[in-house]
């Protein structure tokens, strides 16, 4: 019984260690799905668009010597089961590695442009995006021209493994048609002017129905704006008026024709198909405005200061900056006599003699120096005293 007390101390040192629970499984460093999968067309290029997974279905951090592969599938059957096409295929470990350096060279450039010590990467990892291609078989729109396809993407680790496939994505097959080549474009008073040939085609199916949309991009934005969306024309060429632009500044503007799919009165799908070749134009403003109208003068005096007063009907264009006034003796040459734009269409002239007659005309300038032609003169005396 000596070994009681020692027995006992044992007992108490592997009780107050805890009891050992049930052994977890080893990790299977599988790839969470991606959920977040997006596709877009252009003519007969699908781009795919995701988020690179960065947890395990564990819910721990995914290790980059653990990231495989991503395949990308495509499947005429609405929800695949398993990536038995597989189109393409992703190196998500170097996309890993590229957007970790680029945020890390990131985050030290803000840091000298602050004078601040670099921060600590965060805890959870910035989001890196993903993208692919695809070319579509024209086998497979001539198949099944109203009909869809889809795409999913499937994340593996280094044993080839994943967990499923991403949501999926569907992307209309319908036929398009190809850009105008004959785009010009010419700057009048007005705006832009484009031309170019018409969508005189018919729909090949009933199901199918055009548009010519115009794009506008600014020199330096790489921001297109859609100037228009025109439906098919009866005439052999088509022209539109861009009056939406800023002047002094160089645009680039190209077309491309949409397929739209119609089904029972709706549209459920639409692809735009190949841009037109830009064309490049610098919308200088050389257009001076309209010459002003309805001038009159007409002589006063106040006490022993003889003046000619200057009215004529306000100019309309949106970009007025101001008037001008010019004056002349019989044959004389013409003087301008204001100083400074008038803002106001209205002048007082002060510099009269008594027993002269003056000839007035006025101009119009816009915000960029352009000048109108004078308009019709008009003449006053100015009484001997």
């Amino acid at each position: 019984m000596k070994f009681a007390p020692i027995a006992g101390l044992l007992l108490a040192s592997l009780l107050g260690c805890g009891t050992p629970g049930v052994p977890l499984p080893p990790s299977l460093d599988l790839p969470q799905p991606v959920q977040d999968l997006r596709a877009s067309r252009k003519g007969d290029t699908v781009t795919l668009f995701w988020t690179v997974p960065r947890q395990t279905t564990d819910r721990t951090n995914i290790r980059l010597r653990r990231l495989g592969p991503t395949r990308v599938c495509r499947s005429l059957t609405v929800a695949m089961t398993e990536c038995a096409d597989q189109v393409k295929e992703v190196d998500t470990p170097a996309l890993v590695a590229a957007g970790e350096a680029g945020a890390e060279a990131k985050a030290k450039a803000n840091a000298n442009a602050s004078n601040k010590k670099p921060q600590p990467a965060p805890a959870k990892a910035a989001p890196i995006p993903a993208s692919a291609t695809d070319v579509l078989p024209q086998s497979l729109e001539q198949k099944n021209p109203t009909g869809f396809v889809y795409y999913a993407v499937e994340t593996l680790n280094t044993r080839g493994r994943s967990a499923g496939l991403s949501n999926q994505v569907e992307v209309p097959l319908a036929p398009t048609l190809p850009p105008p080549t004959d785009l010009s474009a010419r700057v009048t008073a007005d705006g832009v002017v484009l031309t170019f040939t018409s969508i005189l085609r018919e729909p090949s199916a009933p199901d199918f129905t055009y548009a010519c949309r115009v794009y506008r991009e600014q020199q330096g934005s790489a921001t297109p704006v859609l100037v228009s969306e025109l439906p098919p024309s009866t005439s052999p060429q088509t022209q539109l008026l861009d009056r939406s632009l800023e002047w002094q500044k160089t645009y680039l503007y190209w077309v491309a024709v949409v397929t739209q799919v119609q089904r029972h009165g709706r549209t459920e799908g639409q692809v735009e198909g190949d841009s037109s070749a830009p064309v490049t134009v610098f919308a200088s403003d050389v257009f001076p405005p309209a010459v002003p109208a309805g001038l009159q003068a007409v002589f006063s005096s106040v006490g022993q200061q003889p003046y000619v007063d200057l009215t004529w009907a306000p100019n309309t264009d949106s970009d007025l900056a101001g008037y001008n006034v010019y004056r002349r003796e019989d044959k004389g040459p013409w003087t301008r006599v204001n100083s400074a734009l008038l803002a106001t269409p209205t002048y007082r002239d002060g510099n009269v003699a008594a027993g002269r007659t003056y000839f007035y005309a006025v101009t119009a300038v816009d915000v960029h120096g352009n000048e109108s032609a004078r308009s019709p003169q008009a003449e006053e005396a100015v009484p001997s005293s």
